[in-house]
């Protein structure tokens, strides 16, 4: 039975859809809480998790890479060291090279994009400007350089993949938004880091979500992350 079965994984899917639905849960409650320990472990569960939904969805090769760059990032970004910031963001920035892979690969443009690519250029001149002056000197040029990949990946997911993953990128965006206020060092909401992993959690999904609606409307068969690697040489 082929991965793309809509029987043959659905119970594969659904167990793995679930224990990723409970490893955010425990996230989200051990940010409330206050719990580090809790929220280490969840945290590293989350894009393996997804990224094993996303296979026995039929996923193909950029989308499941773009989860497990994030689940780099994820890691990475534990720590408070500098290096570890920048390998972090190295890692995410990879992640939105992949979905702007899977948006070309599999995509198709949509009348939405002479609207949306003004806006994310807008707000993108926007927050680099107000956070520049901010922002440690040794972190303004990759974190314009970053910015800018994460706006393009954002107006990408709405304008090649519909309104489900257009909502996932502009999460994106609004979770990363709030980490760079915090390193500018600007005033937080309270339980800053609640709000980025919802928002960052709600966007992965969304953007699976998206992508794998996208993939099932597209005309004639696809190839899957098993078929592609059963004919990579």
């Amino acid at each position: 039975m082929s991965a793309r079965s809509p029987y043959g994984n659905r119970r594969t899917r659904h167990a793995l859809l679930a224990a990723f639905a409970l490893a955010a849960a425990a996230d989200l409650v051990s940010l409330a809480v206050g719990s580090a320990f809790g929220h280490t472990v969840a945290k590293t569960l989350l894009m393996p998790l997804l990224a094993a939904y996303a296979i026995a969805s039929g996923a193909p090769r950029p989308l499941v890479a773009a989860l497990l760059c994030g689940w780099g990032g994820d890691v990475l970004l534990l720590s408070d060291a500098d290096p570890a910031f920048l390998a972090g963001m190295t890692s995410f920035a990879a992640g939105h090279v992949c979905y702007l892979a899977l948006f070309r690969a599999y995509g198709s443009p949509r009348a939405r994009v002479a609207l949306l690519a003004p806006a994310y250029g807008t707000a993108l001149v926007v927050t680099v400007v107000a956070l520049w002056p901010d922002l440690p000197a040794e972190l303004r040029l990759p974190v314009v350089g970053y910015s800018a990949l994460l706006m393009a990946m954002a107006c990408g997911s709405a304008a090649r993949l519909g309104p489900v993953a257009g909502l996932g990128g502009a999460l994106f965006l609004l979770s990363d938004t709030l980490i760079a206020t915090g390193v500018a060092d600007w005033p937080q909401l309270p339980r800053p880091d609640l709000w980025i992993m919802l928002t960052y959690i709600a966007a992965q999904l969304l953007l699976v979500s998206g992508a794998l609606r996208a993939l099932e409307a597209r005309p004639g068969p696809m190839a899957t992350y098993g078929e592609m690697r059963s004919t990579t040489p």
